[in-house]
């Protein structure tokens, strides 16, 4: 009896460890390869990136995972750790110290992007709470548009799977949660933190 409970515990907890360690898992697979031609950031207002695939949610461009948000949300995230900007489902999105915010760059491609994915615009981006005069977009090598704000390219990490969750903060000391002033979050650690929605 005790054995046939054990046996989905223990399944559970492994899918659990495997989801929590996706994000963790791109330090050697990005792309050392030079990025493609990086456009001027242009603000969402004056320009909004809108050539990316308009769609009800995740889709790919060829192999690479991407995401797609029709808005950009600051969203306390409780317990004194304050604001940080989320997409429409209220998913978190995050920056990387490798990427260049002048003028934007995105250095995350082939595999990264697969577990880093890139955010885009579907229709006309809304801000609630961010800075609209902030958001921007770059030209991917892949062709893509993909978000910015303050000239930081926006990723959503694979592994949170739920509103809210941070499970991506400070993955290989270069991934980090982005505040609605697009600097990156300063928080060190997430434990304790995967299973928060919001």
């Amino acid at each position: 009896m005790n054995r046939q409970r054990t046996v989905p515990v223990a399944a559970a907890g492994l899918a659990s460890t495997l989801l929590l360690a996706a994000c963790g898992s791109s330090s050697d697979n990005a792309s050392s390869a030079s990025p493609g031609n990086a456009a001027p950031v242009a603000t969402a207002s004056s320009a909004p990136a809108t050539s990316a695939p308009a769609d009800s949610g995740d889709s790919g461009s060829g192999d690479m995972a991407m995401a797609a948000t029709t808005m950009l949300m600051a969203k306390d995230m409780g317990g004194g750790m304050g604001s940080m900007v989320t997409d429409d489902k209220g998913m978190t999105l995050y920056r990387s110290d490798k990427d260049q915010s002048k003028p934007s760059m995105s250095m995350c491609t082939g595999e990264c992007a697969n577990t880093w994915m890139p955010v885009m615009a579907k229709g006309d981006v809304q801000a609630m709470g961010v800075e609209k005069n902030l958001l921007g977009s770059v030209d991917r090598s892949d062709g893509m548009k993909q978000l910015t704000l303050g000239g930081w390219p926006l990723y959503r990490c694979i592994g949170d799977t739920k509103a809210g969750q941070m499970n991506g903060q400070g993955k290989d000391d270069k991934w980090f949660a982005v505040t609605p002033s697009g600097k990156k979050s300063a928080m060190k650690g997430m434990e304790g933190m995967q299973g928060m929605e919001g």
